[in-house]
């Protein structure tokens, strides 16, 4: 582990504890970091699109810092709750453009196609969304692979060390999450 994610830990570390300050010296440490997730998720927007990286970044941050007393474990699992939060983002924002063209007959897109966010797709970021909620409810560590892995830009190693399993596991459950949920995107 490089000493600045040993730093970022133990920041976190000392926020859970209560100590108000670490979140100061954290916000310039892990902007960077929470910038690159939210271009990722951006990538592809048309210019002048009204959700920016930076928004996104703030929205996101600030749902971060609004939680009571959050336990954060590592670098990795802070990053991991801010790809989360920057998913649901972007589903609420898709969600309100789209309210009133329920319906236009959209066709399906790929698991890796809707991941990489446009306006033009918001149809079926919607529909990742649902299928992901579902998958939550049938395998939830299965989904949360897969928002640390697309969403968090996560490596699998990264991902094990969260959920305290082995590398292979994620691999494998991340198989057979991608091939559930291209199953439901393709109803």
């Amino acid at each position: 582990m490089s000493s600045r994610s040993d730093q970022v830990t133990r920041l976190l570390r000392d926020w859970s504890s209560g100590n108000a300050g670490a979140l100061n010296e954290l916000a310039p440490l892990v902007y960077e970091e929470l910038r690159r997730i939210a271009g990722s998720f951006l990538a592809g927007e048309r210019p002048g699109h009204t959700l920016q990286a930076t928004a996104l970044v703030h929205e996101a941050y600030i749902r971060l810092v609004e939680q009571d007393q959050p336990e954060w474990h590592s670098r990795a699992h802070f990053t991991a709750v801010a790809s989360h939060y920057m998913r649901q983002i972007l589903v609420d924002h898709a969600r309100k453009r789209n309210s009133a063209k329920r319906g236009q007959g959209q066709p399906v897109a790929s698991l890796e196609d809707v991941i990489a966010y446009a306006p033009d797709r918001s149809e079926s970021v919607i529909a990742l969304d649902d299928a992901l909620k579902e998958l939550a409810e049938a395998a939830p560590e299965k989904c949360r692979i897969i928002e640390m892995y697309y969403f968090g830009g996560m490596t699998q190693d990264e991902i094990a060390t969260v959920l305290s399993v082995h590398g292979n596991t994620v691999a494998r459950q991340l198989r057979v999450a991608q091939a559930w949920l291209q199953s439901r995107m393709t109803r």
